[in-house]
Protein backbone atom coordinates (compact mmCIF):
# COMPACT_ATOMS: atom_id res chain seq x y z
CA UNK A 1 0.00 0.00 0.00
CA UNK A 2 2.78 2.44 0.95
CA UNK A 3 4.68 1.60 -2.25
CA UNK A 4 1.56 2.34 -4.30
CA UNK A 5 1.03 5.66 -2.51
CA UNK A 6 4.67 6.61 -3.13
CA UNK A 7 4.31 5.62 -6.80
CA UNK A 8 1.21 7.80 -7.10
CA UNK A 9 2.97 10.69 -5.35
CA UNK A 10 5.94 10.38 -7.71
CA UNK A 11 3.69 10.30 -10.76
CA UNK A 12 1.73 13.31 -9.52
CA UNK A 13 4.96 15.16 -8.78
CA UNK A 14 6.35 14.36 -12.19
CA UNK A 15 3.17 15.55 -13.86
CA UNK A 16 3.36 18.85 -11.98
CA UNK A 17 7.05 19.25 -12.13
CA UNK A 18 9.03 19.10 -15.32
CA UNK A 19 9.77 22.45 -16.96
CA UNK A 20 9.29 21.10 -20.46
CA UNK A 21 9.21 17.31 -20.50
CA UNK A 22 8.70 15.83 -23.92
CA UNK A 23 6.75 12.65 -23.49
CA UNK A 24 6.26 10.02 -26.12
CA UNK A 25 3.17 11.97 -27.16
CA UNK A 26 5.18 15.17 -27.50
CA UNK A 27 3.19 16.94 -24.78
CA UNK A 28 4.99 19.61 -22.74
CA UNK A 29 4.16 20.07 -19.06
CA UNK A 30 4.91 23.35 -17.28
CA UNK A 31 6.80 23.47 -13.98
CA UNK A 32 4.57 24.68 -11.11
CA UNK A 33 4.84 28.39 -10.39
CA UNK A 34 5.63 27.80 -6.73
CA UNK A 35 7.82 25.24 -5.02
CA UNK A 36 5.02 25.01 -2.43
CA UNK A 37 2.98 23.05 -5.00
CA UNK A 38 5.61 20.31 -5.15
CA UNK A 39 4.55 17.22 -3.22
CA UNK A 40 8.19 16.46 -2.45
CA UNK A 41 8.62 19.90 -0.83
CA UNK A 42 5.43 19.44 1.21
CA UNK A 43 6.57 16.02 2.43
CA UNK A 44 10.07 17.33 3.17
CA UNK A 45 8.55 20.16 5.24
CA UNK A 46 6.57 17.59 7.24
CA UNK A 47 9.76 15.61 7.73
CA UNK A 48 11.62 18.70 8.97
CA UNK A 49 8.83 19.53 11.43
CA UNK A 50 8.89 15.99 12.83
CA UNK A 51 12.69 16.02 13.05
CA UNK A 52 12.54 19.28 15.02
CA UNK A 53 9.92 17.85 17.38
CA UNK A 54 11.76 14.55 17.87
CA UNK A 55 15.10 16.26 18.46
CA UNK A 56 13.60 18.12 21.43
CA UNK A 57 13.96 14.82 23.29
CA UNK A 58 17.75 14.90 23.04
CA UNK A 59 19.68 15.57 26.27
CA UNK A 60 20.93 19.09 26.98
CA UNK A 61 24.48 17.82 26.51
CA UNK A 62 23.67 17.43 22.80
CA UNK A 63 22.46 21.03 22.36
CA UNK A 64 25.56 21.85 20.29
CA UNK A 65 26.01 18.38 18.86
CA UNK A 66 23.36 16.08 17.46
CA UNK A 67 20.50 18.50 18.15
CA UNK A 68 21.84 21.24 15.89
CA UNK A 69 23.15 18.75 13.31
CA UNK A 70 19.79 17.00 12.97
CA UNK A 71 17.90 20.27 12.72
CA UNK A 72 20.30 21.81 10.22
CA UNK A 73 20.17 18.74 7.96
CA UNK A 74 16.37 18.49 8.31
CA UNK A 75 15.73 22.10 7.28
CA UNK A 76 18.19 21.75 4.42
CA UNK A 77 16.04 19.14 2.64
CA UNK A 78 13.01 21.35 1.80
CA UNK A 79 15.27 24.42 1.51
CA UNK A 80 17.33 22.81 -1.28
CA UNK A 81 14.17 21.66 -3.05
CA UNK A 82 12.81 25.21 -2.95
CA UNK A 83 16.11 26.76 -4.04
CA UNK A 84 16.47 24.31 -6.91
CA UNK A 85 12.93 25.01 -8.08
CA UNK A 86 13.85 28.69 -8.27
CA UNK A 87 16.82 28.01 -10.54
CA UNK A 88 16.57 28.53 -14.27
CA UNK A 89 17.31 25.10 -15.66
CA UNK A 90 16.33 21.51 -14.97
CA UNK A 91 20.03 20.69 -14.60
CA UNK A 92 20.34 23.23 -11.79
CA UNK A 93 17.17 21.93 -10.16
CA UNK A 94 18.56 18.41 -10.38
CA UNK A 95 21.75 19.53 -8.66
CA UNK A 96 19.79 20.96 -5.73
CA UNK A 97 17.64 17.82 -5.51
CA UNK A 98 20.92 15.94 -5.10
CA UNK A 99 21.86 18.32 -2.28
CA UNK A 100 18.46 17.74 -0.67
CA UNK A 101 18.95 13.98 -0.87
CA UNK A 102 22.42 14.30 0.66
CA UNK A 103 21.01 16.33 3.55
CA UNK A 104 18.25 13.77 4.00
CA UNK A 105 20.78 10.93 4.27
CA UNK A 106 22.84 13.05 6.68
CA UNK A 107 19.77 13.60 8.89
CA UNK A 108 18.93 9.89 8.82
CA UNK A 109 22.48 9.01 9.87
CA UNK A 110 22.31 11.42 12.80
CA UNK A 111 18.90 10.12 13.87
CA UNK A 112 20.16 6.54 13.71
CA UNK A 113 23.12 7.48 15.88
CA UNK A 114 20.88 9.27 18.39
CA UNK A 115 18.70 6.17 18.55
CA UNK A 116 21.70 3.85 18.92
CA UNK A 117 22.99 5.98 21.79
CA UNK A 118 19.62 5.64 23.53
CA UNK A 119 18.80 9.35 23.27
CA UNK A 120 15.61 8.87 21.25
CA UNK A 121 12.78 6.33 21.19
CA UNK A 122 13.75 3.77 18.51
CA UNK A 123 10.13 3.48 17.35
CA UNK A 124 9.91 7.23 16.71
CA UNK A 125 13.30 7.23 15.00
CA UNK A 126 12.11 4.41 12.70
CA UNK A 127 8.91 6.31 11.83
CA UNK A 128 10.98 9.35 10.85
CA UNK A 129 13.42 7.17 8.90
CA UNK A 130 10.50 5.66 6.96
CA UNK A 131 9.14 9.13 6.22
CA UNK A 132 12.63 10.04 4.99
CA UNK A 133 12.73 7.04 2.65
CA UNK A 134 9.44 8.18 1.13
CA UNK A 135 10.90 11.65 0.47
CA UNK A 136 14.06 10.02 -0.96
CA UNK A 137 12.02 7.91 -3.39
CA UNK A 138 10.19 10.99 -4.68
CA UNK A 139 13.45 12.93 -5.01
CA UNK A 140 14.98 10.01 -6.89
CA UNK A 141 12.04 9.91 -9.29
CA UNK A 142 12.45 13.60 -10.02
CA UNK A 143 16.22 13.33 -10.41
CA UNK A 144 15.75 10.44 -12.81
CA UNK A 145 13.17 12.33 -14.86
CA UNK A 146 15.31 15.46 -15.02
CA UNK A 147 18.25 13.34 -16.13
CA UNK A 148 16.50 12.10 -19.22
CA UNK A 149 17.38 13.69 -22.51
CA UNK A 150 15.02 14.08 -25.44
CA UNK A 151 15.59 10.44 -26.34
CA UNK A 152 14.36 9.37 -22.90
CA UNK A 153 17.73 7.89 -21.96
CA UNK A 154 19.34 8.58 -18.61
CA UNK A 155 22.02 11.29 -18.86
CA UNK A 156 23.98 9.78 -15.95
CA UNK A 157 23.51 7.53 -12.96
CA UNK A 158 22.85 10.26 -10.41
CA UNK A 159 19.59 8.74 -9.17
CA UNK A 160 19.71 5.73 -6.88
CA UNK A 161 17.65 2.82 -8.10
CA UNK A 162 14.79 1.39 -6.05
CA UNK A 163 16.91 -1.71 -5.44
CA UNK A 164 19.73 0.42 -4.05
CA UNK A 165 17.30 2.22 -1.73
CA UNK A 166 15.85 -1.07 -0.48
CA UNK A 167 19.36 -2.37 0.27
CA UNK A 168 20.07 0.77 2.33
CA UNK A 169 17.13 0.19 4.66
Amino acid sequence: MLAELVRIAILAELALFAEFVNTKLGVAVARPKSYRELIVWQKAMGLARRAYALSQGLPKSEAYGLLTQIRRAAVSVPSNIAEGHGRLTDSQFRHFLGNARGSLYEMQTQLELAGDLGYLDPRLVQELMDQGWEVARIINGLVSTLGRGKSGEEKDSYAHSSDELRSLR
